[in-house]
């Protein structure tokens, strides 16, 4: 069977003068299309560098990984880019808005390497601003918005590409309990009404409810794997 995202004997090794970290430690594991996976785990267990070479934003030392039958880890850093504007949208726990441009301008920012027209671009950001509830704030620049507020506009950033994947590392770290169920509701409604496939790293079993495949890393090894609130053997 063909999976949508596949990964074979992962390794990925740091090295700090004669000493070597080992951040992910033969890591296989797979995602379907539509699937909603959850990376969990502490503060180094390597949830943030497997998302990260999931995502092509790091090569793995060891081992392959496909996306959508594309071998990532082979392409050069041109290509990487080019396959990631058109298949993936990123969700960060610290926004990563440009704090001179307002709401609007942030996520309509990816559509402008496409070449879209201005007034395309700002009509589609308009409409997903007002999709995540910020219909009255697309003049607003971050300083001029809440944490949370700050974190839609990020959402809506994310989708503006209708991306095939999602990738969200801790997108509710910065937020109170509150404002994480609005925005998980938020990101998993819309990544499901699209069709799209989710995968968010968290330390947050709470966070990690929302996913229907739970990975527990540890020491950058796959400790166990629970698929529908059951643990697969």
């Amino acid at each position: 069977m063909d999976h949508f995202i596949e990964l074979n004997d992962v390794k990925k090794i740091y090295r700090m003068g004669r000493e070597k970290i080992i951040a992910l430690n033969n890591i296989n594991l797979h995602v379907d299309r539509g699937q909603f996976l959850c990376l969990l785990g502490t503060s180094g267990s390597g949830k943030s560098t497997l998302l990260n070479v999931m995502a092509g934003l790091e090569k793995p030392t060891r081992g392959t990984i496909k996306v959508r039958q594309f071998h990532i880890e082979s392409m050069s850093e041109d290509q990487l880019a080019r396959f990631r504007k058109k298949n993936i949208g990123f969700v960060f726990q610290s926004y990563n808005l440009m704090p001179t441009l307002n709401a609007l301008e942030n996520v309509s920012l990816p559509l402008i390497f496409s070449g879209m027209p201005v007034k395309k671009r700002e009509k589609l950001a308009a409409k997903l601003l007002k999709a995540v509830g910020l219909g009255d704030r697309l003049r607003h620049k971050p300083q001029e918005m809440s944490g949370g507020q700050q974190q839609r506009v990020s959402i809506a950033r994310a989708f503006i590409n209708d991306p095939r994947i999602i990738f969200a590392d801790e997108p509710t770290g910065n937020l109170d309990s509150r404002t994480t169920s609005e925005v998980m509701d938020l990101i998993t409604g819309m990544a499901r009404s699209r069709g799209q496939t989710l995968i968010l790293v968290s330390h947050d079993p709470e966070v990690a409810a929302y996913a229907n495949t739970v990975i527990h890393l540890k020491d950058g090894n796959v400790e166990n794997t629970i698929i529908n609130g059951e643990e697969n053997q």
